[in-house]
């Protein structure tokens, strides 16, 4: 996956979207990512959804309902099952315990078959199927009960307890603990794992049905190419072949079934066209640093000596620095023995160490105000773009006011459910754009991001500036075709800004100023020469 074509990320603009749900199952495009080491899911399913390419900006991704995922599940352990001979439960223990890892399974199992089976928590000998059993003079060692009728159970490892004491027992595993997958005999120091079948003897229909699904998640969580959809309430998994490693060169921005975008590489709402790493120092300067600075830029200075930073406590401007002790007037930062008599009334901005003081000052802000900057204009189309989901909510009531007043019918006035995700869509790419901007090292290819910024951000003002006005004035022909043709050069706008991004990103051309591997500080970036082309269009 070293090569250029093989990075891409996903376009979402609405038309795409449409593409998306239509697409089938044909992985047969030789410019495919080509994922090593990583076996085929055989899935069968006809509603699993790919991405169709568009430039720099599609990924394959497959997404799988539950029923989908059960049948990769089911597919595996059977092959295991005719290969080795062994039975389902045993090949579905021994896949969980390679992370589902068929082939290597096969390869170590053929290799030293006794030394897997003692790993993977199973018994090496034959015996007779689990059931339940009274067995005469049985006391259970966990309760030390003895009466008679007294149902017991055991694993083929011989160790039996009672039915009361193992159903205790897996409950906590299961609805305490979320365990599943090796869920280990209740005798101390024994490691054998409890199959399937022996659960199902012991537990209720509902916690069975808890277990399964858990061992469902394992499935999910065991592969890197598999991840769930973040969004509440939904069970569908998304297959991916992007790699952690691949993480710098593209945004694996995919789309669930259910309308959930996100990014497959770190679980985040869709953050195009800002990389993982960036995504997440952004976030954690956010949390720690935005209230901070505007606060110290409002309410502070800084010593003209040491450079620390102070508040001001007290009326008078004779300012002296706890840290270094060196005394100077809080009004021009000049050197307090200077100002003779003013001692409460300075005037002497035009003395050389006020202005040396207040040069040192501005210098060393510069880079606080280049944060608040981006974080401003950040945290505005985040604010924006929250606001436009509330009137996104609003739209099909204003949508039923207009068919009232134009006499259109609800297809004729789709326009406005289109420009209501246009908006949003739109905001969340520019939100994304500024925290991409923060990070970058100042050159040509940033000049052009900056160019292509500014007119998305213009056309998303003017189409939401026409999209919020009255409906009587919604309903005249005019607007109508205005706001449509609005809708279409946002969405084309944010494409073009997207793409630039992303082919930049996969051949290396961006420089920003940390590392995106280690997220370490760069000190002074190489710019990239000022011969480097970008699309501006």
């Amino acid at each position: 996956m070293d090569s250029e074509d093989d990075f891409m990320s996903n376009l979402s603009s609405e038309d795409d979207m449409m593409q998306e749900d239509d697409s089938d199952n044909d992985m047969s495009n030789p410019e495919d990512f080509d994922f090593d080491d990583e076996p085929d899911l055989d899935t069968g399913n006809k509603d699993s959804q790919q991405a169709k390419k568009h430039n720099y900006l599609d990924i394959d991704f497959n997404v799988f309902r539950p029923e989908d995922i059960r049948k990769q599940q089911d597919g595996l352990v059977d092959e295991v099952n005719m290969i080795l001979d062994i039975s389902k439960e045993e090949a579905a223990i021994l896949l969980r315990h390679f992370r589902w890892n068929r082939e290597r399974l096969i390869e170590d199992y053929m290799d030293k078959p006794r030394q897997v089976l003692d790993a993977a928590g199973l018994a090496q000998t034959a015996a007779d199927k689990p059931r339940l059993q009274v067995i005469p003079g049985f006391m259970c060692d966990i309760c030390c009960e003895d009466g008679d009728g007294l149902e017991s159970f055991a694993i083929k490892c011989g160790h039996r307890y009672c039915v009361d004491c193992y159903r205790q027992y897996l409950s906590q595993k299961i609805r305490e603990e979320g365990e599943a997958a090796r869920i280990q005999c209740p005798a101390d120091g024994c490691n054998l794992i409890i199959d399937a079948r022996s659960l199902d003897i012991l537990v209720t229909p509902e916690l069975t049905e808890r277990y399964h699904e858990l061992l469902m998640r394992t499935y999910v969580e065991d592969k890197e190419t598999l991840k769930w959809c973040p969004s509440p309430d939904c069970a569908n998994a998304i297959e991916c072949g992007v790699k952690k490693k691949d993480l710098t060169k593209v945004v694996p921005t995919v789309s669930c079934l259910c309308g959930h975008r996100f990014c497959f590489g770190c679980i985040y709402t869709d953050h195009q066209p800002a990389p993982c790493e960036l995504v997440k120092k952004w976030l954690k300067k956010c949390a720690d640093d935005s209230e901070t600075a505007n606060w110290i830029s409002a309410n502070t200075k800084e010593c003209p000596k040491c450079n620390s930073t102070i508040e001001k406590n007290g009326g008078c401007n004779h300012m002296t620095c706890r840290k270094c002790k060196y005394e100077f007037c809080w009004m021009c930062m000049g050197l307090w023995s200077e100002h003779g008599t003013s001692w409460y009334n300075c005037n002497r901005f035009e003395e050389k160490s006020g202005a040396e003081a207040r040069d040192a000052q501005a210098r060393s802000r510069v880079s606080l105000e280049r944060y608040l900057h981006y974080y401003n204009r950040y945290h505005n189309h985040e604010q924006s773009a929250r606001l436009d989901k509330d009137l996104y909510v609003k739209t099909e009531k204003k949508m039923v006011e207009l068919q009232k007043q134009s006499g259109m019918s609800w297809i004729e006035v789709q326009y406005l459910q289109s420009a209501s995700q246009a908006l949003q869509t739109c905001r969340q790419t520019l939100m994304w754009t500024y925290a991409f901007a923060f990070y970058l090292a100042r050159n040509n290819l940033t000049e052009i991001f900056e160019s292509n910024q500014k007119d998305l951000e213009m056309a998303v003002e003017n189409l939401s500036e026409m999209f919020e006005k009255p409906v009587q004035d919604l309903a005249q022909p005019g607007l109508k075709v205005d706001i449509m043709d609005k809708t279409s050069y946002c969405n084309k706008r944010r494409v073009i800004l997207l793409e630039d991004t992303a082919e930049n990103l996969q051949k290396g051309k961006w420089t920003f100023n940390i590392d995106l591997v280690s997220g370490a500080p760069i000190v002074n970036p190489t710019s990239t020469p000022a011969t480097t082309s970008g699309s501006r269009r």
